[in-house]
């Protein structure tokens, strides 16, 4: 089953699994974003829209998901934000280079197929000295959590990964470096990453995924809503957030979080 049939399927009930769990981490990462007006703010997996209702009004906002199940509840969180709407792909962003100040990535690294894609994606589009706010799980370099990896073929082709060594994806993205680093939750599974771009990304003729993925910008379907709530159904999410198997882990990693 893809991703997209995943939470289609998921959309009615994600909130009520994901909501409560990650309200309070989820708040905290969004405080890490300027004030102010004016901003370009790159929203990389807007899910069903749980970030909307705490976003700082005045900047310009772009969301980006694959799945129209959960786009259509997003939009209903809309309220007074400048706020376009984008079908994309995380690993393809269909965006030029330098195209947002900053990016929020909630719960997006550890869900796509390509980590280290999605990640040098989100760096391309990102002017130099712009910020990527990163709220997501990722296992610790070095530890075993065997019952993570043990369930990961599973829960990947469901949901969501369990086994992103986020250090091992950052060192495959130039032009990145670590501002901050917090645990958020669940012993320190779930972790607020604060990244700050300091160099232009490799160019289209540079070697690697980024050299493809130049090639795919512009391919997907840019589009704002109208005013009408029928409308709604005219754009569609990007990648997707830990669903019913992340839930209980992260429990369960609360409840010991050496696995």
């Amino acid at each position: 089953m893809s991703l997209r049939s995943s939470y289609t399927l998921l959309a009615p009930v994600y909130d009520l699994l994901v909501g409560p769990l990650l309200g309070r981490a989820r708040r905290h990462s969004i405080r890490r974003l300027p004030q102010g007006s004016g901003l370009e703010i790159f929203l990389n997996g807007i899910g069903s829209g749980l970030d909307l209702p705490l976003l700082p009004p005045g900047h310009r906002y772009t969301a980006l998901d694959l799945t129209p199940a959960m786009l259509r509840r997003a939009q209903r969180r809309q309220g007074s934000l400048h706020l376009d709407w984008v079908q994309g792909d995380s690993q393809r962003l269909p965006f030029a280079d330098a195209r947002f100040d900053h990016a929020l990535l909630h719960l997006i690294l550890a869900v796509v197929p390509d980590t280290v894609a999605a990640l040098r994606e989100a760096a391309r589009v990102l002017r130099p000295g712009g910020r990527l706010y990163v709220l997501d799980k990722f296992l610790a370099r070095g530890t075993a959590a065997p019952m993570r990896r043990m369930l990961n073929p599973l829960a990947r082709r469901i949901a969501t990964r369990t086994d992103v060594v986020f250090e091992d994806a950052l060192g495959e993205v130039a032009g990145l470096c670590v501002v901050k680093d917090e645990p958020a939750l669940a012993g320190g599974w779930f972790r607020l990453i604060t990244l700050e771009k300091t160099a232009a990304q490799p160019g289209p003729d540079a070697p690697g995924p980024s050299a493809s993925s130049s090639s795919l910008r512009g391919q997907l379907h840019h589009t704002k809503p109208t005013s009408s709530a029928s409308a709604a159904a005219t754009s569609i999410r990007n990648q997707v957030n830990p669903l019913i198997d992340v839930i209980r882990l992260s429990h369960a990693a609360h409840a010991s979080p050496a696995l």
